[in-house]
This record gives structure tokens, C-alpha cells and sequence, in this order.
């Protein structure tokens, strides 16, 4: 049986756990070559490690997203040894914190917009001609409900959601005429930590596992899939 994925090359974010781990595994199982990005180089080695496992391959990118500048150097090794990207899913992200709008940490507020925000435009400065090259480009970019929903205590962590959901919209249309299709992925409440920070006394055995909602990523990463400029939701 053919794999989905097989010869494609896929870069993921957040991949040392949570939603990025649970899809970088899946990916490979499907046949991809997987580039795994995350600052824990402890949490990349067992995704590795499961991966191999698994009959997988992956190459590890250790990379702290909030040194912006750094990731500028991810394009040039991956054009020497792939020529393209055919895949990038941006699951790193950062709650901050619950907090009144004006007592935010000024410090802490920058820190969430660097790793939601603006180390996506830095991803896509970078992996944008990759991209292109790929004759069946996907990228997707998690965001999730509070960027919508206005909710109290929630700001720094909406706003920089409802920024990057314009970032990648607008994106979305500048590529629409080519062969890459962009679109935002909302995979609704999972048993993650950073849930698990902005609800500390919810049962995470209640909640649909990281790798119950891998196969909604997958879906939307094929050749088949032509929607552009959208918003995935499970």
C-alpha cells in the first residue's frame, strides 16, 4: 500500500511534543522525511527515537524559535540537500500568560508575539522560495479559538493568534496563483501543556489526545487538498 507522504520532505515546529510531535510521527509513518524543529533537544531525540521505531527517518533542527535571526539559516541547508520543501507545519507556540491586559510583562508580551507571530514571518522569509519549488507545496500554521473570541485575561496569547491569522491569510493570497497552498489549522481543545497551563484543574484524560488530531493535519498536507487562504477546524 502507498504511503501519502512518500518522497516528500516536511518541516515541523513545536515537534518535540504535543500537536507538532504527534504530526511529525505521523508524517513519517506515511512515508516523509521529517525536519524536526524545537528547542529541546531531549524531546527531539525521543520523537527521533520513535520515528526510527517506527521505520521512519527524520533530521533534527535544534532551534529556539525566540532567536529570530537564527532561523534565516534553515534555508540553505535544506536547498543544498532537497532542493524544495514540500511541507511546513508551524506548531510551536506560547500561551504567556492569563493576566488583565494591563498588568502584562512587558518582556513576556514581546516574547509571545516573537514565537507566534513574528518567527512565522521569519519561517516563511525563510522557506518561502522552498516552498514554491515543491510542485505540491502545503503549509499549515496552528492557531486556535481565543484569537476570535475575545475572551478576558486572554490577550497577549489572542492577539498574537488574530496577527497570526492575518499574517497567513494575507500570505495566502499573494501565493494563491501558484502551486503552494496556505491555510490555518485550529485543532480545538487537546491534552497538551500548554492547555494544560491556561486550564491547570482540567483532566487532560478527558480531552482527545495530540495524536487523535494528527490525522486532520495530514489531511489537509496532501497534493489532493487545494483549499487555500482557510481555516481548518475539528
Amino acid at each position: 500500500m502507498s504511503r501519502r507522504f512518500e518522497n516528500k520532505t516536511a518541516l515541523v515546529t513545536g515537534a518535540s511534543r504535543g500537536i507538532g510531535a504527534a504530526v511529525a510521527k505521523a508524517l513519517a509513518a506515511e512515508g516523509a522525511h521529517v525536519i524536526l524543529v524545537a528547542r529541546s533537544v531531549g524531546g527531539l531525540e525521543e520523537v527521533d527515537d520513535a520515528i526510527k521505531a517506527a521505520g521512519g527517518s527524520a533530521t533534527l533542527v535544534p532551534l529556539d524559535l525566540l532567536e529570530t535571526d537564527a532561523i534565516d539559516g534553515l534555508a540553505a541547508p535544506l536547498f543544498e540537500r532537497w532542493k524544495k520543501l514540500d511541507i511546513l507545519v508551524s506548531a510551536a507556540a506560547t500561551l504567556g500568560k492569563l493576566t488583565p491586559a494591563p498588568q502584562y510583562a512587558p518582556k513576556l508580551w514581546e516574547d509571545v508575539f516573537k514565537l507566534n507571530v513574528h518567527a512565522n514571518w521569519r519561517l516563511l522569509r525563510a522557506l518561502d522560495p522552498l516552498l514554491r519549488a515543491s510542485d505540491a507545496g502545503r503549509a499549515l500554521f496552528v492557531t486556535a479559538a481565543p484569537a476570535r473570541e475575545h475572551k478576558p485575561y486572554w490577550s497577549g496569547y489572542a492577539a498574537s493568534k488574530a496577527a497570526l491569522e492575518s499574517l497567513i491569510l494575507t500570505y495566502a493570497g499573494e501565493i494563491a496563483k501558484t502551486n503552494l497552498r496556505v491555510n490555518l489549522i485550529d485543532p480545538g481543545p487537546a491534552a497538551t501543556k500548554l492547555r494544560l497551563s491556561a486550564y491547570p484543574g482540567e483532566d487532560q484524560n478527558s480531552l482527545p489526545s495530540p495524536e487523535d488530531k494528527a490525522e486532520m493535519f495530514l489531511s489537509a498536507l496532501t497534493s489532493d487538498f487545494d483549499q487555500n487562504g482557510t481555516l481548518i477546524e475539528s
